[in-house]
C-alpha cells in the first residue's frame, strides 16, 4: 500500500513536471515568435521614416552634393551656421527683420524664426510677430569678402487664424 502510494506520488510528479516544462517552453516559442513579429513591423516603421526623412531632405544643402561643391566651403555645417546667424542678426533691428518683407503690425516686430539651406542660393525661412506667421523664400549671396547678403523673392503671410 506504501510502496504503490509512494509510486503514485512519483508519477503525478514526474507528469506535473512534464507539463510544466511543455507549458513553459511553448511560452517562450510565442514569446519569441510575438517578439520577432515586432521587431519585424518596427524595422519597417524605420525604414520607412528614413526613406520619408531621405524625401524631406532632398531639398538640403547638407545632402546636396552638387551645391556643396558648387561653393566649395570647407565645413558645410559651419557654413550653414554662418549664413543662419547673419539672417538672424537682422533680428534685432527695431522695425523687425527687414528681409521679411513685412510692416511691423502692432507693437510685435517680424521676426525669422526657422531657417533651412535648400542649396547654395535659395533659403526657406519661417517667420513670426508672435500672432501671424508667415514664410519667406530668399536668395543668397558669398561676398568676396567672405559677408553673406540677401535678396528676398517671395513671401507669404498666413492669414490670421479664427477662433
Amino acid at each position: 500500500m506504501r510502496k504503490s502510494l509512494f509510486l503514485y506520488l512519483f508519477i503525478i510528479a514526474v507528469l506535473m513536471n512534464l507539463f510544466t516544462y511543455k507549458y513553459f517552453s511553448s511560452k517562450d516559442e510565442s514569446q519569441l515568435k510575438a517578439l520577432t513579429s515586432k521587431n519585424k513591423e518596427l524595422q519597417t516603421s524605420i525604414d520607412d521614416l528614413n526613406n520619408k526623412l531621405s524625401d524631406a531632405n532632398a531639398f538640403s544643402l547638407e545632402y546636396n552634393d552638387r551645391a556643396q561643391n558648387y561653393l566649395n566651403e570647407g565645413e558645410i555645417s559651419d557654413f550653414t551656421e554662418r549664413v543662419t546667424q547673419a539672417l538672424l542678426a537682422y533680428n534685432d533691428a527695431p522695425e523687425g527683420n527687414k528681409y521679411i518683407d513685412q510692416v511691423k503690425m502692432g507693437e510685435q516686430k517680424f521676426i525669422i524664426t526657422k531657417v533651412k539651406l535648400l542649396n547654395h542660393r535659395w533659403i526657406m525661412a519661417q517667420y513670426s510677430n508672435g500672432k501671424l506667421w508667415g514664410e519667406v523664400l530668399l536668395k543668397y549671396f558669398v561676398n568676396e569678402d567672405k559677408s553673406i547678403s540677401f535678396e528676398v523673392l517671395n513671401t507669404y503671410l498666413y492669414p490670421e487664424e479664427l477662433n
